[in-house]
């Protein structure tokens, strides 16, 4: 009789009968072996501005070969790659892309980094690892846009080849995770601190959904967290919000609510907080001591960068970031 197998890589720790698929839907049970369904074969493949992961404080105006295979570790209702996220692999497109040719196709088109991004690089952990092992060896960054529902172990392993990492939090309580996401704050917590710990350039984004997760005092919450976690220095973004998905009876966030987050993270003493997904000077990076624009961003396009050697260009103040 073939033996139960265990996930050990996210929190959803899924015990699998032969046969049987992970919640991910990207790993199943064969004959008490668990394999990848998914290594090789992404179904979104394209070269992005960096800036759309959002980074604003790693290599501005590069672009990154950005990947993504089937599946997700959480089921949000408001995902915008949901035709993806939520599908099982065997119901994508995909192409035959295996890490040393994702590297190849990166330097064929000038990207400085490959990111893992669009739907949740935990579920195509193994090909992510392999591709950052083979793309650190010939000077391409790596960086991955996720969830942050790993394990502390995998992450750790990772976290060896990863120069960026932009984690959405998604929110501040418990509840808004297990009704809205079926999942739970506390392992997202957990892997921001050991991305920060891990020496990874890290990044935050928090999309604000009306009547979900706008209430101020959470945001003032999560805010102060942030800063006595992980410091002052770790950008935030919070985005906007657009009908999608489940929640498609939601209206668009309201730009007063972004601006209100935004002032309360200042507030709380967060030095580089932006907004997202809307025209807004929100979307530049400034200066905290002299309050000089340093980059000019409108959507993904830089349009002027006064930052040399790392620090503003006016003032000299040392500006925390991967700027070359």
């Amino acid at each position: 009789m073939a033996k139960t197998v265990q996930c050990e890589l996210c929190p959803n720790g899924c015990v699998l009968e032969n046969g049987q698929h992970s919640k991910c839907r990207a790993r199943m049970n064969k004959d008490g072996v668990l394999y990848s369904l998914v290594y090789g074969k992404p179904c979104a493949v394209h070269v992005d501005p960096i800036e759309k992961k959002p980074f604003n404080h790693f290599l501005p105006g590069t672009t990154a070969f950005s990947i993504a295979t089937a599946g997700c570790v959480l089921s949000c209702k408001f995902c915008q790659n949901w035709q993806i996220s939520q599908a099982k692999p065997e119901d994508t497109d995909t192409v035959d892309l295996p890490p040393d040719t994702v590297v190849r196709q990166a330097m064929l088109y000038g990207c400085k980094s490959v990111t893992y991004t669009y739907t949740e690089p935990t579920v195509f952990y193994e090909y992510m690892y392999d591709t950052a092992i083979i793309a650190k060896k010939y000077g391409i960054k790596n960086t991955m846009h996720s969830c942050g529902y790993i394990n502390e172990k995998p992450l750790k392993k990772l976290s060896k080849y990863l120069d960026a990492a932009d984690i959405d939090l998604k929110a501040f309580t418990e509840d808004f995770y297990s009704r809205i996401c079926s999942g739970s704050l506390k392992p997202v917590l957990n892997s921001l601190v050991v991305l920060k710990e891990e020496g990874v350039w890290l990044e935050i984004t928090n999309l604000v959904i009306p009547t979900l997760n706008d209430d101020m005092k959470n945001i003032k919450e999560m805010c102060r967290w942030i800063l006595k976690n992980l410091g002052p220095d770790v950008p935030i973004h919070f985005s906007r919000f657009f009908p999608h998905y489940k929640l498609d009876n939601l209206p668009p966030t309201p730009l007063e609510t972004l601006t209100e987050a935004r002032k309360t993270a200042m507030d709380a003493g967060l030095k580089f907080v932006y907004i997202g997904n809307i025209r807004h000077e929100g979307e530049s990076t400034y200066c905290p001591k002299c309050k000089k624009m340093l980059i000019e961003r409108i959507g993904y396009f830089v349009k002027q960068n006064h930052i040399a050697n790392g620090k503003c260009s006016f003032c000299n103040t040392s500006i925390p970031g991967v700027w070359s």
